[in-house]
């Protein structure tokens, strides 16, 4: 691997555009990130883990890899895996389902749902979501699954697709169990990997108040304390048993002059109280809004670098990226910003279409704040047999 072009990044030529979270290919596996070293503030928690999910790059953490039990946070998973029936048209939003016994007698937070009812899914939804309803997750699961055994089966499979490597589920609603763990990490995996995928879905969140018709309004409130502070969260979950204290995964949405919509994901795990948690949620989103900057390098498609390619019908490949490239920089240093190029050279053809050619690194004095690979925005085909012979001898040559 070589590296091919060393450039200042000129941030401030580049137009900004207004842009969505389903616009964003968020592959924490592939993508390596560093932030830049910055004293985080104090947080009261056990673990936490600070995303730009507009940039992919971890701010601040404490115990991200600590195996912890996720609680509520579990339902996380739950609604990916209905979330993903929907999109298959598996379910419709109208279909009902039935409340089986199981589901009436469960412990913990419920939507108080009883076997008398027939619940339209999108109810129950509500249900999981605001409520935190361990009855309506564990019809859902049953639902979807056909049992709540084979549903947690399917939790694990999922859970190993998006990259979920410390994760073990034992049930659909987050209640203590044996083995039911998971990080900080894998939870900020599934939870950009759940607003990416399912834009159209993630508005329940952001309810603030939920009752089924004819059950008690005692337990209609959203725990998410923030929704009802700071216009900009707009979700995401919190969660609660004796032994993992009071957590939350917290998401806020922001405007800003070099990057409109920049999102940031806070996830607090092991507070005092549910006012601690949101306390804290609060503290690490601010400064992570305050303290970076969001800078949008190149547009979703633009080409980065287009270098050349042997034995190809065309002589030059365009790479890029299908979403925005943007970094988070301290306040006040985007122009100390650096990227470099590397490839293999020489390319060969056929390069097809969103083939990994190259990887582009972000520097600030030396310091990689981001790194990720570089695509082909086309398909080049091998050229003809004269065409592959003749570039033969020029690389001899050369």
């Amino acid at each position: 691997m070589r590296i091919f072009d060393v450039m200042n990044a000129k941030c401030v030529g580049h137009k900004t555009r207004r842009y969505t979270l389903s616009g964003i290919l968020f592959l924490l596996l592939t993508v390596s990130v560093h932030a830049q070293q910055l004293q985080a503030p104090e947080v009261a928690a056990r673990a936490y883990l600070l995303l730009d999910v507009s940039a992919h790059q971890v701010l601040a953490e404490k115990g991200a890899d600590d195996p912890v039990e996720p609680a509520s946070l579990t339902k996380l998973m739950t609604a990916y895996l209905v979330f993903d029936a929907l999109r298959l048209k598996k379910i419709n939003m109208t279909q009902t389902f039935p409340v089986s016994v199981r589901a009436w007698k469960v412990e913990g937070s419920r939507m108080f749902i009883d076997p008398k009812m027939q619940v339209p899914i999108e109810d129950l939804i509500k249900g999981m979501i605001v409520q935190s309803g361990n009855d309506a997750t564990l019809v859902l699961a049953e639902g979807v699954g056909g049992t709540e055994e084979h549903f947690v089966q399917m939790m694990n499979e999922q859970a190993k697709l998006l990259g979920m490597k410390n994760t073990a589920f034992k049930n659909p609603e987050g209640l203590p169990e044996q083995g039911h763990i998971t990080t900080a990490r894998d939870l900020s995996i599934l939870a950009t990997r759940l607003m990416q995928d399912f834009p159209q879905y993630v508005g329940y969140y952001a309810i603030k108040k939920y009752r089924y018709p004819g059950t008690p309004v005692s337990n209609e409130n959203n725990r998410n304390l923030l929704l009802f502070r700071d216009p900009s969260v707009d979700g995401l979950k919190t969660g609660h048993t004796e032994a993992a204290g009071f957590c939350m995964i917290a998401t806020a949405r922001r405007d800003f002059p070099n990057l409109a919509g920049r999102r940031l994901l806070a996830i607090v795990l092991g507070a005092s109280s549910d006012v601690s948690r949101a306390n804290e949620a609060q503290k690490l989103l601010n400064w992570g809004f305050t303290t970076f900057e969001g800078i949008k390098l190149y547009d979703a498609g633009q080409v980065v670098q287009a270098p050349p390619v042997w034995q190809g019908r065309e002589s030059t490949v365009k790479l890029g990226r299908n979403e925005p490239i943007v970094v988070a920089v301290p306040s006040g240093q985007a122009s100390k910003i650096k990227t470099e190029v590397s490839r293999v050279d020489p390319l060969y053809a056929p390069i097809a279409l969103g083939q990994s050619v190259a990887k582009l690194k972000v520097k600030l004095d030396e310091v990689t704040l981001l790194e990720l690979p570089l695509l082909s925005l086309q398909n080049v085909e091998q050229a003809g047999f004269v065409g592959r012979t003749w570039d033969s001898i020029r690389l001899w040559i050369k």
